[in-house]
């Protein structure tokens, strides 16, 4: 493969995994979070007394729920002002998380959000994504590398024995699974929220940027 072959396949495979990791699943769908961007604008809210920054994050089905639960929260008595607010957020969030396709499992404690996700924002915030692009590739690089030379190493005694046949089969199912997750997304398909695209919490496996071992047959 040329150079120019191998640095569009790694800029494509980094695409890939900007892509995976942009998608609101599982843990790291921030959304859920008490530092996220829907409990900020709900805070923002509460604060003019003004329901309009949180709407956005709804649907307008569901804007008469999310409405309502608000007017308790503005007149909520001093003492019981805490307790109102976190149970608007439950329910802003709750009602998201529906529009969206995915369930509610409760808020989030304020840092637990996933590093490349908190730098996602951050580059929103900042004006530039060099950070993020920087921190995904990096991740990114390593998970190929690491896969690559468990697959390679592998591949050399392959035919030895049936146990190192099956080492490498473990190791190059490992491999080209992981680099088709990413490909997959970087050629075009749908984003989240799209016919076809990632729906949340539907994926069968978290795909790894660390370089660590998935279990064997998982795509």
């Amino acid at each position: 493969m040329s150079i120019a072959n191998l640095k569009s396949a790694f800029w494509a495979v980094t695409a890939a995994a900007v892509l995976y990791l942009a998608a609101p699943h599982s843990a790291s769908a921030h959304c859920d979070t008490l530092d996220g961007p829907v409990i900020q604008d709900a805070r923002k809210a509460i604060a003019v007394k003004d329901v309009t920054p949180v709407l956005k994050w709804v649907k307008t089905k569901d804007e008469k729920v999310v409405r309502a639960a608000f007017k308790k929260v503005i007149s909520a008595r001093p003492e019981a002002k805490e307790a109102a607010e976190h149970k608007f957020f439950g329910t802003l969030v709750k009602v998201h998380r529906a529009g969206e396709g995915a369930p509610f499992t409760g808020l989030k404690p304020a840092g637990s959000v996933e590093p490349a996700i908190a730098e996602a924002d951050k580059a929103l915030a900042g004006g530039s994504p060099d950070a993020l692009v920087k921190l995904v590739t990096d991740d990114v690089a390593a998970g190929i590398r690491t896969r690559y030379q468990r697959a390679a190493a592998a591949y050399q005694h392959k035919d030895e024995s049936v146990a190192q046949g099956r080492e490498f089969v473990e190791a190059y199912v490992d491999y080209t699974h992981y680099v088709e997750r990413l490909h997959q997304d970087a050629a075009g398909h749908a984003g989240h929220g799209e016919p076809g695209g990632h729906a949340p919490e539907k994926h069968g496996k978290k795909v790894r940027h660390d370089g660590h071992h998935e279990e064997h047959g998982q795509k």
